[in-house]
């Protein structure tokens, strides 16, 4: 398939509601959403076309900061400074963000263009434990829409009867196996261990 034609007489073009909610400014609706989310994965592409997903996450009220209808930004947290991201916004400023929040099948969509920012005003005020970010990323809204919920109920993914955490290794045998090699097991199951949670914001 290479057509517009081709696909379309498969999956014709979308209907009634589905063809009218995207928006181009935040409704209170998605404001409160945003206010909610801990959660959001964040797709860049570059200059020629490779892109990247990357997950953010913080306690809900601290993962976005709404500067104005059209305007939010996400803060940066300690991370493995590979800045994938970040490095294709230089490049190309479009950006693709979905807002989860946990036990909600429907997420909240914003494309837009984004630009990294430091020394704002409001950085202080996204400060999470001892962390207050050095950068972060703004992003002028294109479109913001919701999204129903089949994927989620689709895979089940809120629903613990259908979880199988045994399925692939652990974290810990992933990292010693692919990235780790140089260590043994034991020490990456230590660094994996309990006091991983208390040191993800440095």
């Amino acid at each position: 398939m290479t057509t517009v034609e081709e696909l379309r007489e498969i999956i014709p073009p979308p209907l009634g509601a589905a063809a009218g909610k995207v928006r181009t400014a935040l409704h209170d609706l998605d404001r409160q959403w945003l206010a909610a989310s801990p959660l959001c994965l964040v797709a860049t592409s570059d200059a020629e076309g490779n892109l990247d997903v990357s997950p953010k996450g913080d306690p809900a009220g601290s993962l976005v900061r709404i500067l104005d209808e059209r305007t939010i930004a996400i803060p940066e947290r300690p991370g493995n400074r590979r800045t994938d991201g970040y490095l294709n916004v230089l490049a190309n400023p479009h950006v693709g963000l979905v807002f989860v929040i946990p036990g909600r099948g429907d997420t909240l969509r914003v494309n837009g263009s984004a630009r990294i920012v430091r020394d704002a005003p409001y950085l202080a005020d996204l400060q999470v434990r001892r962390n207050v970010p050095v950068l972060a990323l703004e992003v002028d809204i294109q479109e913001v829409f919701h999204h129903c919920s089949k994927a989620f109920l689709r895979a089940k993914a809120w629903d613990p009867d259908a979880w199988d955490l045994e399925t692939v290794p652990r974290r810990a045998v992933i990292a010693h196996t692919l990235e780790r090699q140089h260590q043994t097991l034991e020490q990456v199951e230590e660094h994996y261990g309990p006091r991983y949670a208390e040191t993800i914001y440095g």
